[in-house]
């Protein structure tokens, strides 16, 4: 057997006891996990600022375009709305009460209007 390895002659296992307490594993995985969710947090939250002003902006621009009266404008994320998972676009203060008006998409862009047309803000 020594001669198959002759770099563990001399070696001999330790006690079992493992090398590193279950109170230090432990806060070295709490350690461990802040660290991610750090990491991961921001992104996430700059992520989901950013989708929610252009999702506002291009439902301003689609209800000024499709409703005549509309008071405002409401973009929410829904995950069963009438376009699927995604952000959707509703007037508010219409004549006729709230519709929907476009599925503006899990990213949303910019409103794309039909060619020619202009919204003024």
């Amino acid at each position: 057997m020594s001669d198959e390895h002759p770099e563990l002659n001399g070696y001999e296992a330790g006690d079992g006891k493992p090398l590193r307490s279950k109170h230090l594993t432990t806060v070295m995985r709490v350690v461990v996990v802040l660290a991610l969710v750090a990491l991961v947090l921001p992104g996430v939250i700059t992520t989901m600022t950013v989708a929610s002003n252009t999702a506002e902006a291009a439902c301003a621009e689609w209800v000024a375009y499709e409703v005549d009266g509309a008071s405002g404008s409401e973009a929410r994320f829904e995950f069963f709305g009438p376009g699927g998972a995604g952000w959707e676009c509703y007037s508010v203060g219409a004549f006729g009460g709230d519709g929907h008006i476009a599925s503006l998409g899990l990213i949303p862009g910019p409103a794309r209007l039909p060619s020619g047309v202009t919204v003024g803000s």
